[in-house]
């Protein structure tokens, strides 16, 4: 399978929505508590099986999350740690680049997320507890989200509604935000610690999940919050990120501090698929392909990236 070592511990991995075998990761130094980061644009080569590097972009600081743009191939952007948020052409050298940047958060921006409907906005998440909207054709944030009370770790869009998207925070709430409301329609008390991700289901427009450090996944019906529709217990320490399947309904990647990945059925009564356990550190990043169904990619703080379907294993 398909390996790459990054030379910096992984924070996030994207497949590409345009290339079926392109992926963006983004990297920290020393583990992302201080030093430089880089995002590495990798492409599998179909004759070797290997991942090779395209392009490297360098920063300043870690970097935390990317996001490919959905309307334009080449474009991503970046959450960095020192509160930057940076565009990038992968088309062009790193001389030409970034692109675009901008200084507005007060902390560590922590996540970026690109709407799959109005593709020309993005969302990013921070450690200064709000959650910014951008265009790409604005010099500035279009609006400033405030009401979480600590660190913001997650913003996702509804895949469904232009206007719509949840953000996560260590307030132990999530929050569903409409962009055209001046404050938010729906908090979620959904976890009794620390909320680090969160993502809605591609097939179901009321179907939303959130990870904890609590070591759990619960899936909500965002019209009935008095319960979760279901509990995925399995990982042994914080769940760092979690995905819903672009391909099955039922189906929810997650990974974890405890150094595994796992794959999910929320709707069964087993509901633990796979376990991969290729990593020996933390994992930080994960995706599922959106062009190729089963196709499974993870970056861990042991610098390595993995692309493999599901089914197989990772290292082989």
């Amino acid at each position: 399978m398909p390996i790459f070592k990054a030379g910096f511990s992984g924070q996030a991995v994207r497949f590409s929505p345009f290339y079926e075998n392109r992926v963006l990761v983004a990297t920290a130094q020393n583990f992302g508590i201080i030093g430089n980061g880089r995002v590495h644009v990798l492409d599998l080569d179909p004759v070797t099986g290997s991942l090779l590097e395209i392009r490297a972009f360098d920063t300043a600081d870690g970097v935390y999350d990317c996001a490919w743009s959905e309307v334009h191939e080449s474009l991503f952007a970046s959450a960095v740690a020192d509160g930057h948020v940076k565009l990038w052409d992968a088309a062009l050298p790193p001389t030409s680049n970034p692109v675009l940047s901008f200084k507005e958060h007060g902390r560590e921006v922590h996540s970026v997320d690109w709407n799959p409907v109005r593709r020309d906005s993005f969302l990013t998440a921070s450690w200064d507890d709000t959650v910014k909207l951008w265009a790409v054709d604005r010099p500035a944030s279009v609006r400033t989200f405030r009401e979480h009370a600590y660190c913001v770790y997650s913003a996702s869009w509804s895949p469904r509604h232009a206007d719509i998207f949840a953000s996560a925070s260590g307030d132990c709430t999530v929050r569903v935000w409409d962009v055209r409301e001046p404050v938010s329609t729906l908090t979620i008390p959904a976890h009794e610690h620390e909320i680090l991700s969160c993502d809605w289901n591609k097939y179901d427009q009321c179907c939303l999940a959130t990870a904890s450090i609590d070591k759990s996944i619960r899936v909500w019906d965002i019209r009935n919050i008095r319960a979760p529709l279901n509990r995925l217990e399995g990982h042994t320490f914080a769940v760092r990120k979690i995905k819903f399947s672009p391909h099955r309904m039922n189906l929810l990647l997650s990974c974890s501090y405890d150094m595994t990945v796992c794959l999910w059925d929320y709707q069964a009564e087993d509901a633990l698929l796979a376990r991969y356990d290729q990593h020996t550190e933390f994992v930080g990043g994960i995706d599922m392909s959106v062009l190729v169904e089963g196709m499974l990619a993870s970056a861990g703080w042991d610098e390595l990236v993995y692309v493999w379907q599901h089914g197989t294993d990772p290292r082989l």
